[in-house]
């Protein structure tokens, strides 16, 4: 099994950038791919990022493309968003969740994954 645990979240100005951490414990991380998901006030979860088990490949959101960015450090079990440019549409709670060997066809489907966090909010806001 997994823990996830999301930080980093806050307020921040348009335009401004955050860094967000999900940090994994309980199992061995490198086989797992993870993905970053968001759910803004009355609207459905959306996917906006997941990394497999390397560095390489990566898929985004449309809607995040060229300003975010997915990275993980398998030696600190951690999985990194930085978020540049932020806008006020970016605004919603950041969840990040993990699967096991998940294919990467199904990278962008929230039933894909196993385990969640429990989520960090992100504010943009002047």
């Amino acid at each position: 099994q997994v823990q996830l645990a999301e930080s980093g979240g806050g307020l921040v100005q348009p335009g401004g950038s955050l860094r967000l951490s999900c940090a994994a414990a309980g199992s061995t991380f490198n086989d797992y791919a993870v993905a970053w998901f968001r759910q803004a006030p009355e609207k459905d979860r959306e996917f906006v990022a997941a990394i497999r088990r390397s560095n390489a490949p990566t898929q985004y959101a449309d809607s995040v493309k060229g300003r975010f960015t997915i990275s993980r450090d398998n030696a600190k079990k951690t999985v990194y968003l930085q978020m540049n440019s932020l806008k006020p549409e970016d605004t919603a709670t950041y969840y990040c969740a993990a699967k096991r060997g998940a294919i990467w066809s199904a990278l962008q489907s929230q039933s894909t994954y196993d385990y969640w966090g429990q989520g960090t909010q992100v504010t943009v806001s002047s």
